[in-house]
């Protein structure tokens, strides 16, 4: 039987230019897999966590050497000789040896770039695509979900919500929806430039011009799509990451926060505002549009649109299914973003999935903005049937790297 033979872990770059880490597991029969962490800038205060050296004198104290020590001291010893192909197994083993709910012994990052590694080196061993080694179900390519203006954590602009993304619902195959939305991306920068406005990117890749408003923000995406030749509203729509955290405060939503104004909004009064987006423009998706401790009002807001509007939690959920257990018994959103680095390992990330399926919560696979060339969540989406999946603009190699990988898939299937 093939067995792991070393793991071995390196620091490496992620996409805006901080360490992140990089793991190589080898196996007795000289297969190799490789995975990489990403990072997020907007994070959930219930994530697990990241390790970080902390050293000032060292990439601003965001190294991650104390991270790859314990790949390599604490981790690799326990899985060096065990089936690679076991992943359950091997996640199980990290688990336990760090023995705290957040990973903070170990790190996530650590944990998860070890994960990820067994994954790709099982896919190895076997022979095969690394999403057959996950199926369980239909396979289903997901609709892109891309954001192509940034804003909050992610921009240096003036826009408070953090993701402005189109969403190619009215085609019949994978190719045809990104390339819909690579058009409607181009037409887009088309229209920014026409009005003078710089077309730089954020860190999702996605436009970051000062604009005045989400209003003007939603305007200039309808027509992006109608100059584009599609129908807003039944062949692509609109979603929002409204990341509201960001502009959270003392219980007040605060209005046009990065402008420096002290406006505010009671948490029905933001509701209300969201109603007043979803009635006027063709959104059918607001992500983290309230903040993760005002359970309150995400119960309203699930009163209010869940009917009509796809709900998702992200700093709500953090990937976690006890958090999400928590929101089925609530009632409080109908959907959960996915995002393996939020949680830890791909053992984790897979049962919470099959509890929000369970409970008829949609499930939407998500990057990081900070991210590196893995494609392990293209993968994923297809393995588990997401339905979505959420990795910025269609530029940047970082970003268009996961979109590849879904063409080829698509392909493969074929």
């Amino acid at each position: 039987m093939t067995k792991i033979q070393t793991i071995r872990g390196l620091e490496i770059l992620d996409s805006r230019g901080n360490p992140t880490i990089l793991v190589e597991m080898r196996a007795t029969n000289g297969k190799i897999g490789i995975g990489m962490v990403p990072s997020g800038a907007s994070t959930g205060a219930l994530e697990a966590l990241e390790l970080r050296d902390k050293d000032p004198t060292k990439y601003h104290g965001k190294g991650v050497t104390k991270a790859i020590w314990n790949i390599e001291n604490e981790i690799a010893p326990e899985l060096i000789g065990k089936d690679p192909t076991d992943q359950a197994k091997i996640d199980r083993i990290m688990l336990d040896l760090d023995g705290t709910p957040n990973k903070t012994n170990l790190g996530a990052n650590a944990i998860l770039g070890v994960s990820l590694a067994a994954a790709h080196l099982s896919a190895a061993v076997q022979e095969k695509e690394l999403f057959e080694i996950f199926k369980n179900g239909p396979t289903i390519l997901p609709i892109p979900m891309l954001n192509v203006i940034n804003g909050g954590a992610h921009a240096n602009n003036s826009i408070d919500f953090q993701e402005f993304m189109i969403r190619p619902i009215g085609f019949t195959t994978f190719k045809e929806r990104l390339r819909a939305g690579a058009e409607i991306f181009q037409t887009l920068k088309k229209i920014l430039e026409q009005k003078g406005f710089p077309t730089t990117v954020g860190d999702e890749g996605g436009f970051a011009p000062n604009l005045s408003s989400p209003e003007e923000v939603l305007s200039l995406l309808v027509d992006a799509i109608v100059d584009s030749g599609y129908e807003p509203g039944t062949e692509v729509t609109l979603a929002l990451d409204c990341a509201a955290s960001f502009f959270y405060e003392d219980g007040y939503y605060f209005v046009g926060k990065k402008k420096g104004s002290t406006a505010k909004r009671t948490s029905k009064e933001q509701v209300a505002y969201l109603e007043s987006l979803v009635e006027t423009y063709p959104i059918d998706s607001l992500e983290d549009a309230l903040d993760e401790k005002d359970w309150e009002g995400w119960q309203f807001l699930t009163q209010r649109l869940s009917s009509s509007v796809q709900l998702v939690g992200d700093d709500l959920f953090v990937t976690n299914p006890a958090l999400l257990k928590q929101g089925i018994k609530q009632n409080v959103a109908n959907a959960i973003l996915i995002k393996p680095n939020q949680i830890g390992t791909l053992t984790e990330t897979i049962a919470t999935v099959d509890l929000a399926k369970r409970y008829n919560y949609r499930t939407v696979m998500s990057h990081r903005s900070g991210e590196t060339e893995d494609t392990t969540i293209a993968d994923l989406s297809v393995a588990l049937a997401t339905g979505q999946i959420k990795t910025g603009a269609p530029d940047r190699s970082d970003r268009t790297a996961k979109y590849n990988r879904l063409l080829y898939i698509e392909k493969f299937l074929m």
